[in-house]
């Protein structure tokens, strides 16, 4: 089963796309979609949608997880990044794929027994999971991996 975490966000989505074989979690890929302040709201939108489709196409996963939103200490990004989510939930819609969507404080309870958990606790247990030594430089992306991780203790 191929799981594609994804942290929203209109200047930066991060994504992840684990899978799953024989019990063993493999990440097959992951990155960001950055996009350029400098354009309007409607061109990094459709920025996001065209580059996600992009990735949906190439890695045709089974499911998506995709951070949902909780609470926003900045008023400012709750918009934008609420936008951003809908196009990507238009993404997946548009090809068929199952959605889940967990809080930060849901993540971080499945991946450390305690939902108030800092980053660098989240990204430890990213890494032990994925038993890899590197992960990428990204929180956003490390963010998306973690989602797809906490989908998948959630179905198993």
């Amino acid at each position: 089963m191929k799981i594609l975490g994804i942290d929203p966000g209109m200047a930066i989505v991060g994504y992840g796309l684990i899978e799953i074989k024989n019990d063993n979690i493999n990440l097959v890929t992951s990155g960001s979609i950055q996009t350029d302040k400098n354009n309007s709201d409607s061109k990094r939108l459709l920025e996001i949608y065209n580059d996600l489709s992009t990735i949906v196409d190439k890695y045709s996963p089974d499911c998506a997880s995709v951070e949902q939103l909780f609470f926003f200490k900045n008023q400012k990004t709750i918009i934008p990044v609420a936008e951003a989510r809908g196009v990507i939930l238009t993404v997946l819609e548009k090809y068929n794929i199952q959605t889940f969507s967990y809080t930060p404080m849901e993540v971080k309870q499945v991946l450390t027994g305690y939902g108030r958990a800092e980053k660098k606790e989240v990204e430890q247990m990213v890494r032990l999971t994925l038993q890899q030594e590197k992960l990428p430089k990204l929180d956003d992306t490390i963010d998306a991996i973690a989602i797809a991780i906490c989908h998948s203790r959630n179905i198993s």
